[in-house]
């Protein structure tokens, strides 16, 4: 029963750190996109602003899970290793959005926020999902 205990409170706790780097994921995005993100998406119903924020959640909580998968050994390494992890993966998703801003020409969050679809969104949900899977492959 005790191993019960045990398993159930490190899944709670992982979950806990998976719940705040999303949250932490969707302030980033908020952050470097000009408007406020949930406004956008819920109330303005703009698709373009959907698909890099669900391409972000998709990519940290894929890094997340992959920590957990890959962890070993005494819980709480393993939950300090899982944010460092998803931390990395949210700031390499900011820095990946900037230099994606700096080699397209205008304003990349503004082209991505605007009421028009534009398939300039496309490559931003590839950059975000890419930037998941390099920073997956980097576990060990």
């Amino acid at each position: 029963m005790n191993e019960l205990v045990e398993g159930v409170l490190a899944s709670l706790a992982f979950g806990a750190v998976g719940l705040v780097l999303l949250a932490v994921g969707f302030y980033m995005v908020d952050l470097l996109t000009p408007g406020r993100l949930g406004h956008l998406i819920f109330v303005d119903r703009n698709r373009d602003a959907s698909l890099v924020l669900a391409s972000s959640l998709l990519a940290i909580g894929g890094i997340v899970a992959s920590a957990i998968f890959t962890a070993d050994g005494d819980t709480l390494e393993n939950l300090v290793e899982t944010v460092a992890y998803g931390a990395i993966g949210v700031a390499m998703q900011g820095a990946a959005f900037v230099v994606l801003d700096l080699l397209t020409p205008g304003k990349l969050g503004e082209t991505l926020t605007d009421e028009d679809d534009d398939p300039a969104v496309w490559v931003a949900v590839a950059m975000n999902l890419a930037v998941g899977v390099i920073v997956m492959a980097s576990l060990s």
